[in-house]
């Protein structure tokens, strides 16, 4: 008896027409601000070789001896402090963006797309997701990883997970993926968009600082590219704004362990920026194109008290993207350029064609 390594396939449709889904998959979050779900949602997360690049012997003996145990409940309170109504800030966003991006892309014309979330880690699973889109009828997969800057810990992740769950799909969808879009004009407009409008009602800070989710150090060493594309995100951000030099920083946040990771740090140079009594600060987070709890707790809540507990003066944080206009325009843009070449009608024969004379004994051509 054969064994059940693969899922099960949905009715193959010999005459139905091919469709494309296109999966924005984020970082993830736990189902519910409670210390279990998070416990669960942190297991997962910092179990991935990706994320954590310690021996795997030693790394568990940490993660389950002491991380598990102590940090589920202390995230859990933060998580509650972010939390709405509707559940996770981050996957509410993502839910949406991807909801608005479909409708966009159905009135350009492109109907045979089907536009689903997912996350890498928790809830909806990226093998879910694309087990759904193959039971409506998608046998093309668009990957879009929602980190601006590409980072093995991230987009290298979210590429690992995608071939997982296909290795248990027989009929496996043809593959494409968006690795970045760290310097897309689009997104860069989308980001200046949105901080110009806070300037437009709050007036210009002193200093702006762009706050990117850290990685460790040893990473950029090894070759990641991820420092010189945040790097490049906020050359190309300050231009767009018309900053001069001394009117923005670049820095890294969400340091995890000992280790050194990219600098400088943004919780450092707030409470340095305080120290010197500066009048404002405001602070961007250019690596999260929704809000989640690095950005809304971390920052707006953590990062606030800091700068100004140190003798800053004002402080404001600027939400992410989210579900601005400009920035699903972007995303839509993004999307179409990912997918071209796909959208030319398909001049070979027909799989029903292929089928019907292969019944009839006819040779391939």
């Amino acid at each position: 008896m054969a064994l059940a390594r693969y899922l099960p396939e949905p009715e193959f449709d010999h005459g139905g027409a091919r469709r494309i889904a296109v999966l924005l998959v984020n970082l993830g979050t736990p189902d519910a601000p409670t210390a279990a779900a998070v416990r669960r949602y942190l297991a997962e997360f910092l179990w991935d070789p990706r994320v954590v690049e310690i021996p795997r012997l030693l790394w568990w003996l940490v993660l389950h001896g002491a991380i598990l145990t102590t940090r589920p409940n202390a995230s859990a309170e933060k998580y509650a402090m972010v939390w709405t109504p509707e559940g996770s800030p981050l996957k509410v966003h993502t839910e949406r963006q991807a909801r608005l991006v479909g409708e966009l892309l159905a009135g350009r014309g492109r109907k045979d797309l089907l536009v689903r979330c997912a996350m890498r880690y928790g809830n909806p699973s990226i093998s879910q997701v694309i087990a759904e889109t193959k039971a409506a009828g998608c046998d093309r997969l668009l990957l879009l990883p929602q980190y601006p800057q590409y980072a093995a810990s991230t987009t290298a992740s979210t590429l690992d997970e995608t071939f997982r769950a296909m290795s248990r799909l027989r009929s496996v969808p043809e593959l494409r993926t968006v690795l970045r879009f760290h310097d897309h004009p689009g997104y860069v407009a989308a980001l200046a968009h949105c901080i110009n409008r806070e300037w437009m009602q709050h007036g210009r800070p002193d200093v702006l600082l762009m706050s990117f989710h850290g990685v460790p150090r040893y990473t950029l060493e090894l070759g990641d590219p991820y420092h010189s594309e945040c790097q490049k995100t906020g050359r190309l951000l300050a231009e767009a704004l018309g900053l001069a030099p001394d009117a923005y920083r670049v820095t890294f946040q969400s340091r995890f362990g000992r280790a050194e990771w990219l600098q400088p740090y943004t919780a450092t140079t707030l409470e340095e920026l305080g120290h010197v009594g500066t009048g404002r600060v405001d602070v961007v987070c250019p690596g999260f194109v929704a809000d989640c709890l690095e950005t809304l707790e971390e920052i707006a809540l953590e990062g606030k008290a800091s700068f100004l507990g140190a003798g800053g003066k004002k402080f404001r944080f600027i939400p992410c993207l989210n579900e601005d206009a400009t920035w699903i325009e972007a995303l839509a843009d993004i999307v179409e350029s990912g997918l071209s070449g796909w959208d030319r009608p398909d001049t070979s024969e027909t799989r029903a064609q292929t089928v019907d004379r292969a019944r009839a004994g006819g040779a391939p051509r």
